[in-house]
């Protein structure tokens, strides 16, 4: 299985001091199952069934199939391609599961679901890999999240997810890690706004960078030598993507500090603020049934900075039935008038008939957003996405949080405190506040400070049944769903069947 890894090391002058990227690359080479806490494992069988049911939900929407015309089916022959599909399929309806740092499952699960199958990986081997391939994306992204890019703009997440992934799987030797990474980080991506937002390319937000770290793990093996300070010199990586580098990111607390304990799982298709928006108004509709448009005077909905600065730049391109796809996924109004029309939210809601009916439109356009204060406060105090990388930067944060939000931003959010040791309490507060307010006089508020399924308690506690009612929303077999705990215990082509279940149905 591993014999594509026997290439001798390239020769030449090495840096001799170790790096950040050279101490990721020997721990995460070395990480073997009974290194994981148990917790932590369980959690990657949620994230590995959440994301399944993320890349079904593209699979079945019509820019899904597209997809699939042009580059095949995800279940094919080569597990590069596959990678690519797979996490293209998942990423782009904003169904993909995050945490601190970074939007991760569309590499960090697709690579490793990709390899285990070609690969004929045992359970616990897919498990790991899942792991060991959060873990270095997360760190690497943390290093740069205090930057000009973020959520899934942050598209570098996927070269160190899928590069990790992949020789993970593998079980290739440390030296082959960083130069894989040193390879994949040489001309890292940098997606255009315009494109993002106004056109189908979204569809390749992640297929495009794990496509590059496919190639990066094939020239490592083949002798290829990457810069091991990539990340970290003047001239790297950090220089260029981050506002305020934060390099010590990249290798703290390996081996005790879990950033897969971050995780938050999507419950509901969107950008950021719109998951616990949609909570709301499923809250509202329980209570009062649903509503028409001429039964609503006004909707507000009030959220973090974070919220509202994604949805102002959604807005430019919304503008009812025949929006791009790229902008609809981070509007707020729609989702949350569909939501207080029909109780949920989901990707069928993307697309015809649903997308063309202009009473949720109509509804749409009484929806106002409002920036509250105490939740943006709420949200750097939390660990994902940007508090627990302000609170490591300290003072030097300041020309950051002064270009994301003004002087105000930088008063509000005042002093963080020090930076965690430990994850394992970890949240993600991107709360909401719906209020909607009827032509009879009526009003009727919900709020939520953490969505639903976002790092946090109930997350903690309920992430399996959560992950589960998801995956069967969205077609899933209900054999699949039910064996989902017993993944660490598969043997390989237990492995392969359950992965075929999966999928082809």
């Amino acid at each position: 299985m591993c014999e594509q890894w026997e290439a001798p090391r390239s020769t030449g002058p090495r840096a001799t001091a170790d790096t950040p990227l050279r101490e990721l690359s020997a721990w995460a080479a070395r990480l073997r199952p009974q290194d994981v806490p148990c917790r932590v494992l369980k959690l990657a069988a949620s994230q590995v069934l959440s994301q399944i049911a993320s890349i079904r939900a593209g699979l079945a929407h019509p820019l899904g199939r597209k997809l699939v015309a042009a580059f095949g089916h995800p279940m094919q022959r080569d597990p590069r391609t596959a990678a690519g599909v797979f996490a293209a399929l998942g990423s782009w309806l904003n169904l993909d599961d995050t945490a601190y740092a970074g939007h991760l499952s569309n590499s960090t699960v697709a690579v490793p679901l990709a390899f285990a199958y070609a690969r004929k990986l045992d359970g616990l081997s897919l498990l790991t890999a899942v792991v060991a391939a959060n873990e270095c994306a997360a760190r690497i992204t943390a290093s740069a999240t205090l930057g000009p890019l973020r959520g899934q703009s942050a598209v570098h997440t996927h070269l160190a997810g899928a590069v990790a992934g992949r020789l993970h799987a593998d079980r290739a030797p440390a030296h082959l890690w960083e130069n894989a990474f040193g390879l994949a980080f040489a001309m890292p991506n940098w997606p255009l706004m315009r494109a993002f937002l106004a056109s189908d390319a979204r569809l390749f937000n992640t297929f495009t960078p794990v496509r590059t770290a496919m190639d990066a793990c094939d020239a490592a093996a083949a002798g290829l030598r990457g810069a091991p300070d990539i990340i970290e010199h003047q001239d790297g990586f950090l220089a260029r993507f981050a506002t305020v580098p934060l390099p010590q990111a990249v290798a703290k607390g390996l081996g005790s500090r879990w950033h897969t304990d971050t995780l938050s799982f999507k419950m509901h298709p969107g950008g950021p603020g719109i998951d616990a928006a949609v909570d709301c108004a499923a809250e509202i509709h329980r209570a009062i049934g649903p509503l028409r448009p001429q039964d609503v005077a006004e909707i507000v909905v009030e959220a973090s900075l974070y919220t509202l600065f994604a949805g102002e730049r959604a807005a430019q391109y919304v503008n009812g039935p025949g929006s791009p796809l790229g902008a609809l996924v981070l509007d707020v109004p729609y989702p949350v008038a569909t939501t207080l029309m029909t109780g949920e939210f989901s990707v069928d809601d993307f697309s015809s008939p649903r997308l063309d009916d202009p009473g949720r439109w109509e509804l749409a356009r009484r929806v106002r957003l409002e920036h509250d204060t105490g939740m943006t406060r709420e949200l750097f105090l939390s660990d994902a996405p940007f508090g627990e990388a302000v609170r490591e930067a300290g003072p030097d944060a300041l020309p950051w949080l002064r270009g994301f939000g003004g002087d105000d931003l930088v008063d509000l959010v005042g002093s963080l405190g020090e930076a965690g040791q430990d994850f394992s309490r970890s949240t993600k507060a991107t709360g909401a506040r719906v209020t909607v307010r009827l032509t009879d006089g009526r009003t009727v508020t919900r709020g939520r400070l953490i969505p639903v399924g976002a790092a946090g308690p109930d997350t903690r506690s309920r992430h399996s049944e959560m992950v589960r009612e998801k995956f069967l929303a969205v077609g899933g077999s209900q054999q699949v769903a039910d064996t989902v705990g017993a993944l660490h215990r598969m043997r390989p082509r237990g492995v392969r069947r359950w992965i075929e279940a999966a999928f082809l149905d």
